[in-house]
C-alpha cells in the first residue's frame, strides 16, 4: 500500500505556486503595458523583448529538467534548484520596474530585454522542478489530481489576489480623474511586493515539502551522464508517447490563445470597456468565488469520468466564457453602455465561471503530464518528470513568446496610440481592438480541442500501468534488501 502524502506536504507544494502566479501577472498584466503605455517603448518593441526573454526561457527548460532528474543532493532532486532561484527572480523583477528615467526607446527595449530574460531564467529554475515535485510526490491516479488542486488552488489566489491589492493601494483612480494604470510610480511599488512575495512563498514551500525528501525517487547513477545527445535523446524518448504529443500540441494552441488574450485584455479593460481600476480590483475576488467549489468538484470530476473528457469539456467552456461579452459587444446591441453597473455584474459573473473552471481544467493537464509520465516508465524504466515537464514548459513558452509578438505588432498595425487616456481614441480603432483581439481567438482556442482526442491514457490502462510499476518497485526494493544483506 503506498504511503498516504500529508496535508501539510500538499500544502507546502501548494503555496509555492504563489510566486509563480504573481510573476505571472506581472508579465502577463503589467509589463507590456508599462513599456508601452506609461514609458511609450512601440508595442511591436516590447513585445519582440518579452519574446526573447520567453523562447530563451524556454530553450532552458528541458536543460534544466535534465538537470533536476539528475541532481544528487541532502535536499533530493527538486529542493535545491527551487530555493537557489528565489531571491535572483525578486531582483530581476524588481529590476524590471525600475528602469533609468527620460532614456532613449532603445534603451528601453534593451533593459526589458535583459531583465525579462532573468527573470524568465530564474523562473524556468523554480518552475521546472516544482512542477517534477508535484508529480513525484503522489502515485495514485486520483491523489495527483488532488496535488496538483492545492497548487491551482493558490495559484488561482495568486493571479486574483495581487491585481486586487495592486489596483486598490496601487493603482487607484487619481483626483485628476486619469487611469489608475497610467500612474508611472507604482509600479517599482508594486515590483518589490511582489519580489518579497516571491521569497517568502518559495522558502515556505521548500520548507513545506523537505520532509518528503526521503520517500522521493533519486537518479540511478549507473546512466549515461548528461550531454547535448543524451538530452536530445531523452526528448524523444518522452514525445514518442502518443498522448504526450496530443498533449503538447492542443496545449500549445490553447497557450497560443491565451497568450494573445493575455496581451491584449489590459487594453481592453481600459479602453474598450473603459473599466476604472476601482471595477477591475474586483473581477479577481469573484473568480476566487468559484475558487473553492473548482477544488472540491476536481477530484470527484475526476472519479466520474475520465481526465480527457473533463478536458475536452472545461476547454470549451473556458474559451467561450473568455469571449462571449466581446463578440456580443461587437456584434449585437444587447450589452449595456460602458459604464453601466449591468456590465459590470456581467463581467463578475463571466470572473466566476473562470474561477470555476480555468483551475480545474489546468489541475486536469498537469494530472494527465504526470500520468506519462508513469506511461514513459512504464515502457522504457526511467523516471522523466523533469524532462516531460521542461518539454512542456518549453513549447508553452514558445508559444507565449509568438502570441507576445502576434499582440503587440497588431497592436501598432491598428496604430493604436502610445500612453492614451481613456475616451480619447477612434471609435473605430477600438472596434478594431476588439475584433482582432475577440472572434479569430475563440474559434482557434476551440478547434484546438480536437487535439485532445487522441489522448490514450484512460483510467483503465493507467490502473494497469500502476499496477506493473508497483510490483516492479516491489521487486527492486526487495533485491536492494538481499544485495545489502549479502
Amino acid at each position: 500500500m503506498s504511503r498516504r502524502l500529508p496535508l501539510s506536504s500538499k500544502l507546502g507544494f501548494g503555496v509555492g505556486q504563489v510566486g509563480e502566479g504573481i510573476t505571472g501577472v506581472i508579465f502577463g498584466t503589467f509589463t507590456l503595458f508599462f513599456y508601452n503605455q506609461v514609458l511609450g517603448v512601440s508595442a511591436s518593441l516590447s513585445a519582440v523583448a518579452l519574446a526573447v526573454a520567453m523562447v530563451f526561457d524556454a530553450v532552458s527548460d528541458p536543460l534544466a529538467g535534465s538537470i533536476s532528474d539528475r541532481l544528487a543532493h541532502k535536499w533530493g532532486r527538486r529542493l535545491p534548484m527551487m530555493a537557489g532561484s528565489a531571491l535572483p527572480l525578486a531582483v530581476s523583477v524588481i529590476a524590471l520596474f525600475n528602469p533609468p528615467s527620460d532614456m532613449p526607446e532603445v534603451f528601453y527595449f534593451g533593459w526589458l530585454m535583459v531583465f525579462a530574460v532573468l527573470a524568465r531564467l530564474f523562473l524556468t529554475l523554480y518552475h521546472v522542478p516544482h512542477l517534477a515535485l508535484g508529480a513525484e510526490m503522489a502515485h495514485d491516479y486520483t491523489d495527483r489530481t488532488r496535488v496538483f488542486s492545492y497548487s491551482q488552488a493558490f495559484s488561482t489566489l495568486a493571479t486574483a489576489g495581487f491585481p486586487f491589492l495592486m489596483y486598490s493601494f496601487i493603482f487607484p483612480t487619481p483626483e485628476d480623474g486619469t487611469h489608475g494604470l497610467l500612474n508611472a510610480a507604482g509600479y517599482p511599488q508594486m515590483s518589490g511586493i511582489a519580489a518579497a512575495a516571491i521569497v517568502v512563498t518559495i522558502a515556505l514551500c521548500v520548507w513545506g515539502t523537505k520532509k518528503e525528501v526521503p520517500y522521493l525517487p533519486t537518479w540511478q547513477p549507473e546512466h549515461e551522464r548528461l550531454g547535448v545527445s543524451r538530452l536530445w535523446r531523452e526528448v524523444r524518448q518522452a514525445l514518442s508517447s502518443k498522448s504526450y504529443r496530443m498533449l503538447l500540441f492542443g496545449m500549445i494552441i490553447i497557450l497560443l490563445v491565451l497568450g494573445v488574450e493575455a496581451t491584449f485584455i489590459v487594453y481592453l479593460y481600459v479602453h474598450f470597456w473603459e473599466l476604472p481600476t476601482e471595477w477591475m480590483r474586483w473581477l479577481g475576488p469573484t473568480m476566487l468565488m468559484g475558487l473553492p467549489i473548482s477544488v472540491i468538484m476536481i477530484p470527484h470530476l475526476t472519479k466520474l469520468f475520465d481526465k480527457q473528457k473533463l478536458l475536452i469539456g472545461m476547454g470549451l467552456v473556458v474559451q467561450i466564457n473568455m469571449n462571449i461579452l466581446l463578440i456580443l459587444r461587437l456584434f449585437t446591441d444587447v450589452l449595456p453602455e460602458n459604464g453601466d453597473p449591468l456590465l459590470f455584474v456581467l463581467f463578475l459573473c463571466s470572473s466566476f465561471l473562470s474561477g470555476l473552471m480555468s483551475p480545474a481544467m489546468l489541475v486536469n493537464f498537469n494530472s494527465m503530464f504526470a500520468d506519462v509520465a508513469d506511461e514513459l516508465e512504464f515502457k522504457a524504466g526511467v523516471r522523466q518528470e523533469g524532462i516531460i515537464y521542461s518539454a512542456r514548459s518549453f513549447c508553452s513558452k514558445t508559444a507565449g513568446g509568438l502570441a507576445t509578438i502576434l499582440g503587440g505588432v497588431a497592436l501598432d498595425l491598428i496604430g493604436f496610440p502610445r500612453g492614451a487616456e481613456v475616451g480619447s481614441i477612434d471609435p473605430e480603432m477600438i472596434y478594431h481592438l476588439g475584433l482582432i483581439a475577440g472572434p479569430p481567438v475563440m474559434a482557434i482556442g476551440i478547434a484546438s480541442m480536437s487535439f485532445f482526442l487522441f489522448y490514450e491514457l484512460s483510467r483503465e490502462r493507467m490502473t494497469e500501468i500502476g499496477e506493473v510499476l508497483t510490483q516492479r518497485r516491489g521487486m527492486a526494493d526487495v533485491e536492494g534488501e538481499t544485495s545489502a544483506g549479502a
